[in-house]
């Protein structure tokens, strides 16, 4: 996962909330900008909206040129971004336009829309300069969006002389790899001969990613001031972007309806990704629990004709749809209020709907874990998720977008098919290519999700013939009557012995909590000898603030203990095991 950005799925009640997430830095921002608005701009009368007749937009040839584009529009800045869920991209916006407050013209762009090799021509722009706003992901991986470019940036030997840079990544401390690839743009630009404008931000999300970003941007411009010889002019730098138009007598079907049109299913203009996703059919959705508060699923998507080839990676969802710091925390984060209770608990703050659509940013991708096997059901993907909803303080009830929506696609028998857009993303969490090695799965809750794709996998290999290693899943969850999920597969594979182990910690059965890495501790002379002897890869997925951190100290204290390690050697041992592919992690925070 994305270092800087949540992944939705963490359940486990040992987990709390993220400080800031990325929907905490927006709401951060766009209280600011409208409370900005209301003592600045409150008393002024508001034009009437400009009544223009519909005009149909005659679709044009996507410019890949980012080079001839500034041109065009009369650029100097260009911003891109390297995003997973759109914290990035959201920074990219608000460097481009903050530009004008310096006399210069920005623009923020999508590396994967524009050919990124003609990045040695921006010197042809006078007092031009590049920002990289890049997000790292997973094991110290680019983006999606930036893949491309970060493979071009490793195998180009492109002579960047003359091109001004500078870059501000976007992580998070709880990974190993942390800010890798904001890093590896800084340093890689720089050895090809562009020039460093300002020195490399690095913000970090387990702390708050958004004070690091206005602290870096605070000393950045002034730099760029200085290197270019301007001043700032003192201009807001709110550039609007949009503008209302009310439309009457228009055609309906020539209004985009975020809806997807049956033919994404037999799209063949390219592999699905983020912006051709396949439109799956819901084949099934049941509720995993058995009792308690919380929704638990899991649901079938049916990828028949897709040509959509997966290993239990991840799969993608996709549905369009100081004192002000602390009074912040208190009346925003303590409270839970989103956009739409800020507006309705300040009825005198009425903005332009123009200048709130401006502000709010696009709903992001969801991504889940894939909880089925390709070698048993290689038409079908299946995934595991808890339905997000709980009452806030202020007495409002909260539901999570995705969840509730996935929620409500049930299958019926009335002829009707529920679709949803997805496609799968690339991972490298993945079984061992020999079936012979042990495997020891470490999932509480939700997290539990690949290792059922991996048990199933296990028992299609053995139905094979071919020789299974030890199969061992670490699993935790609240209560043994509730929500032990897939309790009932889980209990035939141990039985059919494909499963070798199964430990569950019930963690509010008893009067003191037990978690995962309690029972890792209790067998760890077990592990020690599968891990050290018998080349046992290791799978964690789930919570990275609390859980992924609190197992890693178990096996450092099961290193020290059984295997005489230092806590020194302990570390560098386990390091080699994840550079060696042997300890994998799926994790999110």
């Amino acid at each position: 996962m994305e270092d800087s950005e949540s992944q939705l799925l963490a359940d486990e009640e040992q987990t709390p909330e993220p400080l800031l997430s990325s929907l905490d830095i927006f709401l951060f921002s766009l209280i600011v900008g409208l409370l900005i608005y209301w003592f600045f701009f409150r008393k002024k009368t508001e034009p009437v909206p400009e009544i223009k007749p519909f005009t149909p937009v005659t679709p044009q040839i996507r410019e890949t040129s980012f080079i001839e584009k500034m041109k065009k529009t009369n650029r100097n800045i260009v911003v891109f971004y390297g995003s997973q869920t759109g914290t990035a991209e959201e920074f990219a916006n608000r460097l481009a336009k903050d530009a004008q407050r310096y006399g210069m013209k920005g623009m923020a762009a999508d590396p994967e829309e524009y050919d990124l090799s003609e990045l040695s021509r921006l010197k042809e722009i006078p007092n031009s300069m590049t920002v990289f706003c890049m997000a790292t992901y997973g094991e110290g991986d680019p983006t999606d969006n930036a893949q491309e470019f970060y493979d071009w940036m490793q195998g180009t030997d492109d002579d960047l002389e003359g091109v001004n840079f500078a870059v501000f990544g976007l992580g998070n401390k709880t990974y190993e790899h942390f800010n890798a690839t904001g890093k590896y743009t800084d340093k890689r630009l720089a050895e090809l001969g562009g020039k460093r404008v300002f020195d490399l931000g690095l913000g970090d999300d387990d702390i708050n990613l958004e004070e690091d970003f206005i602290s870096w941007k605070e000393q950045f411009w002034p730099a760029v001031c200085e290197f270019f010889g301007v001043e700032a002019t003192g201009e807001d730098s709110s550039i609007r972007q949009f503008e209302l138009v009310v439309h009457n007598d228009i055609n309906m079907n020539q209004v985009y309806n975020s809806q997807l049109r049956e033919k994404t299913r037999n799209s063949e203009i390219k592999p699905f990704d983020s912006k051709n996703p396949f439109l799956a059919t819901v084949t099934g959705n049941r509720k995993l629990n058995k009792g308690g508060n919380r929704h638990l699923m899991h649901i079938e998507f049916d990828i028949t004709d897709s040509k959509i080839r997966y290993q239990n990676l991840n799969i993608f969802i996709h549905h369009l749809i100081g004192p002000l710091k602390a009074l912040y925390q208190s009346w925003v984060l303590d409270s839970e209020r989103n956009i739409l209770a800020i507006l309705e608990d300040l009825p005198s703050l009425n903005p332009p709907i123009d200048h709130l659509c401006e502000l709010l940013p696009r709903l992001q991708a969801r991504y889940y874990s894939i909880a089925s096997s390709s070698k048993v059901y290689p038409t079908s993907i299946h995934i595991c998720a808890v339905v997000i909803e709980y009452t806030t303080k202020t007495e409002r009830v909260f539901k999570g977008v995705a969840t509730n929506w996935l929620k409500n696609k049930e299958v019926t028998d009335n002829g009707h098919k529920l679709t949803i857009p997805m496609y799968v993303r690339r991972s490298q969490f993945r079984l061992p290519f020999k079936p012979s090695n042990p495997i020891i799965m470490i999932g509480p809750g939700t997290g539990i999700a690949p290792f059922m794709g991996f048990i199933r996998e296990r028992a299609w290999q053995k139905k094979q013939g071919k020789e299974a290693g030890e199969t061992i899943l670490y699993f935790g969850c609240r209560h043994k009557n509730e929500d032990f999920l897939y309790q009932q597969e889980l209990e035939e594979f141990e039985r059919a012995g494909v499963l070798t182990q199964l430990n569950v910690a019930f963690s509010r059965d008893q009067e003191h909590k037990i978690y995962v890495q309690h029972l890792l501790k209790k067998n760890k002379e077990q592990l020690w000898k599968l891990i050290h002897s018998n080349n046992a890869h290791i799978y964690v997925c789930g919570d990275a603030r609390n859980m992924a951190r609190d197992v890693h100290t178990a096996f450092y204290e099961i290193a020290e203990e059984v295997g005489s390690l230092t806590h020194t050697q302990a570390v560098d041992y386990f390091k080699k095991l994840m550079t060696k592919g042997r300890y994998s992690q799926d994790v999110w925070s």
